[in-house]
């Protein structure tokens, strides 16, 4: 246990139990009555009810207990993106507010980051989040849009452009077209488009990838890169995963070259991904796109996704 200043002190557990996971679900179950929004994501939850992945910090005034029936404040803390840096996302008890228990909380996360970096997630631009943001010194990084659809709905059908052939990734010739078209692609976005060798191998490495389900589009002339679409699938569905919960497929990342753009090139590979999610036998798939990105939100709405929650990011400034 770490005395914080004043009244407050927090814990850190790598597991919880069912009466701990029980007794932070009613806290989740007040704050949400009180806010009209999740202070979780669903991903954070499903973490979080598994009681296994990731850190936990449980955040008391000094007279509790953690064994007692309420707890002032949660935090879940994942430090294993070694890319992009640990992340937490925490929520303050409506009757704990204004005391500090969020800066405490957040400042127990940023010590458990290996590197010293940290994002801080929130659902909503709030006042709240503002607030916490200032108080750490902190600004607005990002501003996502998450959007889902059904997989069992109808899918489009993939029409590749003519001169144009999608196949699947090579590890040893891609990465540096990959690479290339990243940056050109997101440009604008330099957490994206900044990507180097190390951090493509690094996501080689992930359990989760499959070259199966990363798809490169090619020029059929040159063989040149000109675009792909890499998918992920979060979560096994088995317990005792690092993801146990039922699994959910992703566009992980779907870039067209904008020096070689082609009609249709962007929708066709976003149909090909898709279809694949849904041959593993997945339900539905998601996907993050900056609140900006009007053309991107336009293809994504035109393959029937739909808004399903906002999420905002902040980070100290480098």
């Amino acid at each position: 246990m770490t005395d914080q200043p004043g009244l407050i002190s927090t814990v850190v557990l790598d597991h919880l139990d069912a009466t701990q996971v029980d007794r932070i679900a009613r806290l989740l179950n007040s704050a949400t009555d009180f806010d009209g929004v999740r202070p979780l994501s669903e991903h954070a939850w499903l973490h979080l009810r598994s009681g296994e992945s990731g850190l936990h910090i449980i955040g008391l005034f000094n007279d509790q207990s953690v064994d007692e029936n309420h707890i002032a404040g949660y935090a879940h803390v994942d430090i294993t993106d070694l890319v992009e840096g640990t992340s937490v996302e925490l929520v303050v008890a409506p009757e704990s507010r204004n005391a500090g228990m969020g800066h405490a909380l957040a400042e127990q996360a940023l010590k458990l980051s290996p590197d010293g970096r940290l994002r801080l997630w929130a659902h909503g631009l709030t006042a709240g989040a503002q607030s916490l943001a200032d108080s750490l010194g902190f600004v607005l990084s990002r501003s996502l849009w998450q959007m889902r659809r059904s997989l069992f709905a109808p899918l489009p059908p993939a029409e590749i452009p003519n001169g144009i052939t999608i196949r699947t990734f090579n590890h040893v010739t891609d990465i540096p077209g990959v690479l290339a078209v990243n940056a050109r692609a997101f440009a604008n976005l330099p957490d994206q488009g900044s990507w180097t060798k190390a951090d493509i191998l690094t996501r080689l490495k992930e359990s989760w990838f499959s070259a199966d389900g990363f798809f490169i589009a090619v020029d059929s002339q040159t063989d040149a890169i000109i675009g792909f679409h890499w998918t992920k699938v979060h979560g096994s569905g088995g317990q005792g995963s690092d993801h146990s919960h039922e699994a959910i497929g992703e566009v992980y990342v779907l870039a067209v070259d904008p020096e070689h753009r082609v009609p249709g090139l962007g929708r066709a590979l976003c149909a090909v991904g898709l279809t694949y999610l849904r041959s593993l036998g997945l339900r539905q798939a998601m996907l993050y796109v900056d609140s900006s990105n009007e053309r991107a939100i336009s293809l994504y709405e035109s393959m029937k996704f739909v808004h399903w929650d906002t999420d905002v990011m902040y980070r100290r400034p480098i």
